[in-house]
Formats: C-alpha cells, sequence, structure tokens
C-alpha cells in the first residue's frame, strides 16, 4: 500500500495493564473490523506493540481504541511513531 495523504502507517507501544487481558486478540478484531493492516505483538518489558497501516480514518479509529483496551486493560500511554513497512492483512506475532 502506498503511503498517500488518506493512508497512514504508524507502530505504536502500549503501556499499562495490556498483558494477560486479551490486548492483542481485541485488537485484531477491531483492526480487521476496520480493514487496517499491520500486527499486534507482546513485548517482554510488559508492553504490546502494534504496527497499523490503512486509510487515515480506519487507523485513526484503531488508535483511539488503543488508548482504551478491552475491558480488562488498563492503558496508561500509547507511544505513536511512523512506521514504512508493508502489510497485508493483521496479525498477531510472536
Amino acid at each position: 500500500m502506498m503511503t498517500t495523504p488518506s493512508h497512514k502507517k504508524l507502530r505504536l507501544v502500549i503501556h499499562g495493564r495490556v498483558q494477560g487481558v486479551f490486548f492483542r486478540q481485541s485488537m485484531l478484531y477491531e483492526a480487521h473490523r476496520l480493514g487496517v493492516a499491520g500486527w499486534v505483538r507482546n513485548r517482554s518489558d510488559g508492553t504490546v506493540e502494534a504496527v497499523v497501516h490503512g486509510t487515515s480514518a480506519a487507523v485513526d479509529a484503531l488508535v483511539a481504541w488503543a488508548h482504551r483496551g478491552p475491558q480488562l486493560a488498563h492503558v496508561e500511554q500509547v507511544d505513536i511513531g511512523p512506521d514504512v513497512g508493508e502489510y497485508s492483512g493483521f496479525k498477531i506475532v510472536a
């Protein structure tokens, strides 16, 4: 997918109580629902990292969701930066 003004490619690092609360599975569902490509994974420091690519509106909606997370999560902070990869579909990676 080429990056255009209507598309965004972001890398997120989500801090807080975000592991063991179905964060990755819930983000997978949301990404599929919104048509966002990329991946999500747990990191050894207790954060969750995700790369999200899609239309600006869809990526903005997924970023807004990441600030809340699933019901059992307690998101304290979301670090957001650019990403340059190419992805099709959305998956959970190790």
